[in-house]
């Protein structure tokens, strides 16, 4: 299938106007206006990696617009070690209303919040913890993990049914919960589709790029062991399409742009898979477009929810998982957005009712259900 001519006009406004948005720091409260001053902490990816950071910030930037008096201070810890990245939010508390928190490495801030009951914190992707790594729920963190394998379970249904080749692939980052997550949920997304839609699709590990999950567990999968080396996810997209791969899902943060590249520049790949918000305008190669669709992990829009109730003095803390029951996950199904054919969108739909029913409930890191085995492969 070849990648589908997308009229350059509409996408090179779309660029502009994600570039504007994302670029954006708003650090200047308007005069006279009441409102929060918030900080987001990164790491190691910063808030331009145009997935995971971006969509949070993105988010932030939304609450900003509708609340002139607010403000916003990105904070990029590089290293992406633990200690490092609480470290981060240790020194700037004392400087902020709220601070956002993005990424399981993040998960031990639960001391620093009961140290400073007064501030509140969004933590996205992780539960906080205690000094002793004992998961805790705190009264000023709103924590908010997401079911990733339910996007993932859509990305691999429109990878199978999508590819020619009849191989596909996963690429990840660093195997924490929810990168494990994305991985598990499209390899039942693919098994799915093989048993109820006709695709043979097969699923492409490459064994020296496996992931090592929080346990010590060998996951498998594609990983690239950090979520801001593009240069090596170039590597694990080149031996994936060499593979014969001609359909890729990237979870892999600002090292998944080293995939897109590699898709880019290869004859033989026809797309890559966007995942956490909407990639579309980052497929964009000269009039055409590699990015067949994207599996969402609605944050930004959860991050001003949370924002607003702040602001209004009805914020609640406590540990939330957020699913397409609450249409917190999902895909890009819009036509101008995607490059699905729509018998393909059809079939991800009737998924999606089934998921958020909880009639399918795809494998996950800890759910204890394996993509070969999970709850409702036999529904339809």
């Amino acid at each position: 299938m070849k990648k589908k001519i997308i009229a350059l006009v509409l996408c090179g406004v779309m660029a502009v106007m994600t570039l504007a948005g994302c670029g954006e720091t708003k650090t200047e409260s308007a005069p006279g206006g009441e409102g929060l001053k918030i900080a987001i902490v990164t790491s190691p990816s910063g808030v331009d990696d145009g997935s995971f950071n971006q969509e949070n910030y993105n988010g932030i930037l939304s609450f900003i617009d509708a609340h002139p008096g607010s403000t916003v201070t990105p904070v990029n810890e590089t290293t992406g070690d633990t200690t490092a990245c609480i470290k981060a939010v240790e020194d700037i508390v004392a400087d902020y209303d709220v601070i956002v928190c993005d990424g399981f490495q993040f998960a031990g801030i639960g001391p620093v919040a009961q140290d400073n009951p007064d501030k509140k914190f969004i933590l996205v992707d992780a539960f906080p913890t205690d000094a002793e790594g004992n998961e805790i729920e705190l009264e000023n963190i709103n924590a908010m993990q997401f079911k990733e394998q339910e996007g993932g379970f859509f990305a691999g249904i429109a990878a199978a049914m999508t590819s020619d080749t009849e191989k596909v692939a996963v690429v990840n980052g660093i195997a924490y919960p929810s990168n494990v997550n994305y991985q598990y949920g499209f390899m039942s997304g693919v098994n799915y589709s093989n048993k109820h839609f006709g695709t043979k699709a097969e699923i492409v590990e490459l064994p020296s790029y496996a992931g090592t999950d929080v346990t010590g567990a060998n996951v498998g999968g594609n990983y690239v062991g950090n979520f801001a080396d593009p240069a090596t996810g170039k590597v694990i997209g080149d031996a994936l399409i060499k593979e014969g791969c001609d359909v890729i899902f990237v979870a892999a943060g600002g090292s998944g742009n080293g995939v897109f590249t590699a898709v880019k520049e290869s004859p033989e790949a026809d797309y890559v898979i966007g995942c956490d918000t909407d990639q579309f305008n980052d497929g964009v190669n000269g009039e055409e477009n590699v990015v067949l669709t994207s599996a969402l992990k609605v944050m930004g829009v959860n991050d001003k929810r949370v924002l607003e109730t702040v602001l209004d003095g009805s914020f609640k803390g406590g540990n939330f998982t957020l699913g397409a029951d609450t249409d917190s996950t999902g895909y890009v199904s819009k036509t101008d957005r995607c490059q699905l054919d729509s018998s393909v969108i059809e079939k991800l739909d009737k998924a999606y009712a089934l998921v958020k029913e909880g009639k399918i409930v795809p494998a996950a890191n800890f759910n204890g259900l394996t993509p070969d085995n999970f709850t409702g492969l036999d529904a339809q």
